[in-house]
């Protein structure tokens, strides 16, 4: 190869060098303006309008782990609000069955329980794929449901479990009431919490493991070829995404102060597809955008009409 050729070549890598730098650079400066102007938001919102973001937080979470698999994997469940509910219900069961005020206890227990669910659901369901794939992740959400209204004595049946007021840190907040905690110190621990998970799901994204995920996505024969083990990577992201939809469902159960099987139902799994094709599965912050974007919007139209359901869908579309 001449000298030309390797000067050229050295450009170009200096350039791309140089681009990809200035997007990271660029992206590193949205976050840190979006999550100042989260943290500024209860101090110059109404209480209302704060309460919203709690969700948004929490739904911003599950979608992570839950636009690993659709996204960056290629398999689009429509049961992922089986693991939002044991989230739910684990912080139900564990604060007011066990007595059990840690939250961070809460998280990992709950978490640590949707994988365990997960690892059976997931070695049937990776199997297929498409709409095979689909339905029985379906399957699978609707028998937990099931499940939630026949164990009265165990789930609470139709009326739920009620969640009590984790500690955070061991701290209790006793002196603060209610609405006081949620707008206050666990908001920002929540907030705290999607920034965390949000950077450790961007570097299982840019890491060799999700690499493969993309390969799989593309062309998983020919990932297979190369020596993928493709059944084993998407069980594992399968893993990764129970666990973030459960974090979510701890943080809703806590908001609401109640465990609700109507968590678990195939319309709640709608819901979560519904945000990540509204926000965009294709780029990394999509979902946890469009998670805000249907919370906000979702509470002006439902204020506003009886069809707010139909003004949402025109939306997707446009």
């Amino acid at each position: 190869m001449s000298a030309s050729g390797l000067s050229t070549d050295a450009a170009t890598n200096i350039e791309s060098g140089a681009d990809r730098l200035r997007r990271h650079t660029t992206l590193l400066v949205i976050v840190i303006t979006a999550t100042i102007v989260l943290a500024v938001f209860p101090h110059v919102a109404q209480t209302y309008y704060v309460t919203l973001v709690l969700p948004a937080f929490a739904y911003g979470i599950a979608l992570l782990g839950f636009n690993l698999l659709f996204g960056y994997t290629g398999l689009l469940s429509f049961g992922h609000a089986l693991f939002v509910a044991l989230g739910a219900y684990g912080a139900a069961v564990l604060s007011s069955k066990l007595g059990v005020k840690s939250f961070e206890v809460i998280l990992l227990v709950s978490g640590l329980t949707a994988v365990a669910v997960a690892i059976p659901v997931g070695l049937l369901a990776v199997r297929y794929v498409r709409i095979f794939f689909g339905i029985l992740t379906l399957a699978f959400g609707m028998l937990f449901h099931s499940f939630l209204f026949k164990f009265y004595n165990l789930t609470g049946g139709d009326t739920g479990i009620r969640v009590l007021r984790p500690a955070l840190f061991g701290n209790e907040f006793s002196e603060l009431d209610k609405t006081a905690f949620l707008i206050g110190p666990f908001y920002y621990y929540c907030l705290a919490l999607l920034v965390v998970l949000g950077f450790v799901m961007w570097r299982i994204v840019h890491s060799p493991f999700g690499l493969h995920l993309a390969a799989i996505r593309e062309n998983p024969r020919k990932a297979e070829y190369l020596g993928v083990r493709v059944r084993l990577f998407r069980l594992a992201a399968f893993l990764i995404s129970a666990f973030y939809c459960a974090v979510g469902g701890v943080i809703l159960a806590i908001n609401v102060g109640q465990a609700d099987p109507e968590t678990a139902y195939w319309t709640h799994s709608g819901e979560l597809v519904f945000m990540t094709v509204l926000g965009g599965f294709a780029n990394f912050f999509g979902p946890v955008v469009g998670a805000f974007v249907f919370i906000f919007l979702k509470s002006e139209l439902m204020s506003t009409t009886q069809y707010w359901r139909f003004f949402l869908g025109v939306t997707l579309a446009l």
